[in-house]
């Protein structure tokens, strides 16, 4: 299929099996298709899987029945992306039976950490917020490593976050309903290059 500013690059069922198929030969890679476009991201190295090891810790102290998977998710109404955040909070079992893609409806919060890549800064700080509200999905968090800051946006109008707060590393943040817990951020300042 050829790509125009209006079409995808293809359909959302060819990327499900073209992302099957890779995952079997290109190891240490992940896929996405956000805005109508392929993404292929490297594999996280140990410290981006620790502050993911941390949030998790957290949300799980504060909300035992949840859990911070690693679930790809069907986004967007307009292109039917296909995304895999860095962790998707939800109920311990709300993913059962729905296999590499599943429906975003019982996620409560997203969470992505950047990667030291060229595509970071579109696809983590402009595509994917746009794509979580399109969704619904209530709560997303920003570990930025780059800017040394974690910014929350909550309240999706089906457009865009209308609520959005960042703070330094170190610095502590709340994120709001329905997670409802508070981030000591201090521990991030020594997971960045």
């Amino acid at each position: 299929m050829t790509a125009t500013h209006d079409r995808p690059q293809m359909l959302p069922e060819e990327f499900e099996e073209y992302a099957r198929l890779a995952g079997r030969v290109a190891e240490g890679v992940r896929w996405e298709f956000i805005n109508g476009k392929i993404g292929v991201t490297p594999v996280p190295d140990g410290d981006h899987g620790r502050i993911i090891q941390w949030l998790a810790r957290i949300c799980i102290q504060a909300h035992p029945d949840l859990w911070l998977h690693d679930q790809g998710l069907k986004v967007e109404t307009y292109r039917n992306g296909h995304a895999r955040p860095d962790g998707t909070l939800a109920h311990s079992d709300a993913f059962v039976g729905q296999g590499e893609w599943a429906d975003a409806d019982p996620v409560l919060m997203v969470v992505e950490v950047t990667s030291y890549d060229s595509d970071t800064d579109r696809r983590d700080r402009v595509e994917k917020p746009r794509a979580y509200a399109e969704t619904g999905i209530p709560v997303y968090l920003l570990v930025d490593r780059e800017a040394g800051e974690v910014t929350v946006f909550s309240e999706p109008d089906g457009v865009r976050y209308e609520t959005t707060k960042t703070v330094p590393f170190g610095k502590p943040l709340t994120l709001p309903a329905p997670v409802g817990v508070t981030l000591d951020t201090e521990p991030l300042q020594g997971w960045v290059r």
